[in-house]
C-alpha cells in the first residue's frame, strides 16, 4: 500500500487525481492540499510515502517546496507532476531533490508506475543532455559547479560538505542560491473566464 499526498492548487485536478489514484490497486490518496499552508499540517499528520506535487503553486514553486520537504527527517518521496514537465526542469529538479518528474499529459499508467518506483526509492528522471548541463553551468558561479556535479552523482549533502571543507548549512544555502539562479520561468495559469 503506497500512501499519497497530493498538492495542487486546482480543485478539479485534486479531485480527478484522487479519484484516478483511488481506482488503482495499491495506491491510497490520503488527502489533497490546495496550498503550501495546507501542506504542512497534512504532511505531518498523514506521513505519506509519496507527495505528488504540482510545480506551479501560488506563492511558491514546487521545486522550492520540494527542498523544504526533503529537509524533514524521514522525508517522503516527491514526484513533481506538472504540465510543464520538460527538459528545462531537469537540473533544477535534481538540485531540489525531486525523485520523479511526470507530465500531466502522460497516460495514467505512467503516473502509477512513477509513483510505485519513487516509493521504492528509485529515481524517475530523464537523462540530462550535454546542452542543458552546459547552459546550467554557464549560469552558476565557479564555487557552485562542484555542488552541481556532486548533486548529479547523488552525493549526500554531508559528503559534499566534507569534500568541499564547508559545513552542511553552507552547502544547503548554495543549493538554494543555485535553484534561484536556475529558476524556470513558467507562465502563470490563466484564470477561467
Amino acid at each position: 500500500m503506497i500512501r499519497i499526498l497530493i498538492v495542487d492548487d486546482h480543485p478539479a485536478m485534486r479531485a480527478g487525481l484522487s479519484a484516478v489514484l483511488r481506482a488503482e490497486p495499491g495506491l491510497v490518496p490520503l488527502n489533497a492540499a490546495a496550498s503550501v499552508s495546507d501542506l504542512w499540517p497534512m504532511l505531518n499528520r498523514t506521513k505519506p510515502d509519496v507527495v505528488v506535487l504540482d510545480y506551479h503553486l501560488p506563492g511558491d514553486d514546487g521545486l522550492i517546496l520540494c527542498r523544504r520537504i526533503k529537509r524533514q527527517l524521514a522525508a517522503p518521496a516527491v514526484l513533481l507532476y506538472s504540465a510543464y514537465a520538460d527538459a528545462s526542469l531537469m537540473i533544477p529538479a535534481r538540485l531540489a531533490g525531486v525523485d520523479g518528474l511526470v507530465s500531466k499529459a502522460a497516460p495514467a499508467n505512467e503516473l502509477y508506475d512513477a509513483i510505485r518506483r519513487v516509493a521504492r526509492g528509485e529515481r524517475v528522471l530523464p537523462p540530462i543532455s550535454r546542452e542543458l548541463l552546459d547552459a546550467a553551468s554557464a549560469e552558476l558561479a565557479p564555487d557552485e559547479l562542484p555542488i552541481l556535479g556532486m548533486t548529479l552523482e547523488d552525493t549526500s549533502v554531508s559528503d559534499m560538505a566534507a569534500a568541499l571543507g564547508i559545513d552542511t548549512t553552507e552547502v544547503a544555502h548554495r543549493i538554494d542560491r543555485m535553484l534561484k539562479r536556475l529558476k524556470v520561468d513558467i507562465p502563470a495559469p490563466r484564470a477561467a473566464g
